[in-house]
């Protein structure tokens, strides 16, 4: 099921299964901005990330001597056992609870809550994690939001760039084909905020970026003032992906990064893992502001 909210200046979607932001609709040009999740190219269009990021090394993970197998990206995506347990015409949130299902990929309990809310020109997507469990709990979170690109129709890939708000001197770490991080590091930005979108730009897989300045992200094109904004304050890893030379880019703000070829596979080492006391609650926000 598809759920709509609303303000003057944007119409949002997104569906109940996975609670995946599916639709940004300018009301002033009707120009679409997420990814049509078209299966042919890649089937999703902003999965949510939890209780990991990436993937585990050998699929599996363990907490005190108990090992689980987990999917990339976790347990929320693809998942149809989420609910909205709030809405009204301009705000939504969705609901996933630990049960039995969730206790065999993930040795927690949990209440995990995404709210989506339009205000101005921009949405604001906020993940809360309570910690229901009687132990400590180890998690990342993350968000993986596609948008169209090129922009605007008779536009090319090449026209478009990404724009960090800091001027930056970055390196990524390259994955594996299984998707682990290596131990490597290769040059990608010095002392530049400007990123050029390239068709081959993503033939190794996705950029990995720790230690930003920057805590928003734009893209935007050679040819208009027509951008989006992605502001993650309380985000410190960045992820830039597509699939090569596919219609879209991904800027995806990370609390987390895939298992490295030398992990352990112990949880609570996982690299940026978050410790959450029983009991407690975890939030992070992040904003997709539509420029026109």
């Amino acid at each position: 099921m598809e759920c709509e909210i609303s303000n003057l200046n944007l119409t949002v979607k997104i569906e109940q299964t996975g609670a995946e932001l599916s639709s940004i609709v300018s009301k002033a040009s009707g120009r679409e901005f997420v990814w049509n999740a078209d299966p042919s190219v890649w089937g999703s269009s902003a999965p949510v990330l939890f209780p990991i990021v990436g993937g585990l090394k050998n699929g599996q993970s363990s907490h005190n001597g108990v090992t689980f197998s987990m999917p990339r990206h976790g347990i929320v995506r693809h998942n149809t056992n989420i609910h909205v347990i709030e809405q009204e015409h301009d705000r939504i949130t969705f609901r996933l609870t630990a049960d039995e299902r969730t206790l065999e990929h993930y040795p927690f309990r949990f209440t995990f809550d995404i709210n989506f809310r339009v205000k101005d020109n921009s949405v604001i997507i906020t993940h809360i994690v309570k910690n229901t469990d009687n132990q400590d709990m180890y998690f990342s979170v993350g968000a993986h939001p596609a948008f169209n690109c090129p922009i605007n129709a008779g536009e090319s890939y090449s026209d478009c760039y990404l724009e960090f708000s800091e001027r930056e001197t970055l390196s990524t770490s390259p994955l594996t084909p299984d998707g682990l991080v290596k131990n490597e590091s290769i040059p990608v930005l010095k002392d530049s905020n400007i990123l050029p979108l390239t068709d081959h730009l993503f033939d190794n897989d996705a950029l990995i970026f720790r230690n930003l300045k920057s805590r928003c992200v734009t893209l935007r094109s050679h040819k208009s003032d027509t951008a989006v904004a992605v502001e993650f304050d309380d985000f410190n890893y960045l992820g830039i992906w597509a699939k090569p030379q596919a219609p879209f880019v991904c800027i995806e703000p990370w609390l987390g990064v895939a298992d490295s070829v030398d992990s352990d596979g112990l949880i609570e080492h996982k690299e940026a893992i978050i410790k959450l006391p029983a009991g407690e609650k975890f939030e992070a926000k992040y904003s997709v502001k539509i420029i026109e």
